[in-house]
């Protein structure tokens, strides 16, 4: 089958990408010519495990081509994704302007049926959007149809080439045919390929990111219950996991979540709740533990230097939202770093991958270190802000000789409390005593 992937953000990428290995000739298309000149040279423009290998296979066998010329790109496509920018625009609600802009321009150049497919995340009623924006300067037959991505970053590939679900929002006979035909090899173990309304498909995408936020907050909550109560999160989590009614997953308390899903998925859930005059509640808690729980540590850090951090200078371990990504997206990292930085800190940082993303974001303010334990140099203390494997076991002797005191605040609870503290260091972490 012919595709083409209008975006090759993460999303666009990692889809096109996943197409053209199952056979599929996918051209890419995107407007900027230094990535497309990369992208067509080889050289992938994201970091996500496991992508180059296939990436690099595809383009060289030919299955994966790049274009900026948009004409060129979907002239023998049947089926056209886009994977555009939804980003949050006035008062948090989902920004069209991309998605828009192309349907318009798909509408000027095309000549013959197609399937143009929403994959990026956006509100309920977009599909029809879309729709009349194409229409509008195309009088031919063609479908679009609403298909949400589900990808976790640091494990897209997988989640992509083995989904525990597809879902297709179409009402149109010609479009499912064509999307169950497309979706067919990666569905092969009997996951479902579920169709739907447009509206339907579209929602289903937002539902299942909010749920997710939900229950990483309430978790988030609960671990602050346990710090005053003088219960151990770790065995509430347990307790509580085992029930599969509620289940093991997104139960680990930490600084909040950040990334570029939960927090503008949620955001722009309530705003389109908004539209249709309903108070969304519980979305609007997610939200606001949300925003305090990236600052749980700083009270714990003031509190240890006895309410002034000022000329202090701090260890941080973790930048990325999350491991295995470049991800900075409101990750809980920047947050704190500002919230040290305003009290007159120093912050030195390191993060496998994600250090090159926040340098061109904040630029200098902080430093950079080349290794985790170089990043350790003379700091008064260590914060560990994602919870990356290579900081799970570390060389605590190596932590000894660089950290002025033995001090560490883990955002993400990486260290058993009971064998940190009997190594002689002041060890706090979220929601255990």
């Amino acid at each position: 089958m012919k595709i083409a992937v209008v975006g090759t953000g993460y999303v666009g990428l990692v889809s096109g990408t996943c197409f053209a290995e199952t056979g599929n000739k996918v051209t890419c298309v995107d407007i900027d010519p230094n990535k497309v000149t990369k992208l067509a040279n080889g050289q992938i423009t994201i970091y996500e495990p496991g992508l180059e290998k296939i990436f690099l296979r595809n383009v060289k066998e030919g299955r994966l081509k790049f274009t900026t010329n948009l004409a060129e790109g979907i002239e023998e496509a049947s089926i056209i994704f886009l994977a555009l920018p939804t980003p949050p625009g006035e008062g948090g609600a989902a920004d069209l302007k991309y998605v828009l802009g192309v349907a318009s321009d798909l509408g000027k150049i095309m000549t013959d049926y197609k399937v143009i497919v929403d994959k990026s995340t956006v509100p309920v009623g977009t599909a029809e959007k879309v729709r009349a924006a194409i229409a509008a300067n195309y009088k031919g037959e063609f479908d679009v149809v609403s298909n949400p991505e589900f990808l976790r970053e640091g494990v897209a590939v997988d989640d992509f080439m083995k989904p525990d679900r597809v879902v297709v929002g179409t009402t149109s006979e010609r479009a499912k045919k064509l999307m169950g035909e497309l979706y067919a090899p990666y569905v092969r173990q009997g996951n479902p390929v579920i169709f739907m309304d447009e509206k339907s498909a579209e929602l289903t995408k937002y539902a299942a990111n909010s749920f997710l936020a939900t229950k990483i907050s309430f978790m988030n909550e609960i671990a602050q219950m346990c710090e005053k109560l003088g219960a151990d999160v770790d065995m509430v989590r347990k307790g509580i996991g085992s029930d599969d009614r509620i289940g093991r997953r997104f139960l680990f308390p930490g600084i909040g979540y950040g990334g570029s899903c939960f927090p503008k998925d949620v955001q722009a859930l309530i705003m389109s709740a908004e539209e249709v005059a309903y108070n969304f509640q519980i979305l609007k808690a997610v939200e606001a533990v949300n925003e305090n729980q990236k600052m749980h540590l700083i009270p714990k850090i003031k509190s240890f230097f006895n309410n002034n951090i000022a000329g202090k200078h701090f260890a941080l371990w973790g930048l990325a939202f999350k491991p295995n990504t470049d991800d900075i997206r409101e990750a809980p990292a920047l947050y704190i770093i500002k919230a040290l930085l305003e009290a007159g800190a120093t912050v030195t940082a390191f993060d496998p991958e994600a250090m090159p993303n926040v340098q061109k974001q904040i630029g200098n303010i902080i430093t950079y270190a080349d290794s985790q334990y170089n990043a350790l140099v003379n700091a008064d203390a260590l914060i560990i802000a994602t919870e990356w494997s290579e900081f799970r076991t570390p060389d605590f002797e190596q932590i000894d000789l660089h950290l002025k005191q033995k001090a560490i605040f883990d955002g993400r609870n990486l260290f058993d409390v009971q064998q940190i503290r009997s190594l002689g260091y002041h060890y706090e972490s979220i929601g255990r005593n």
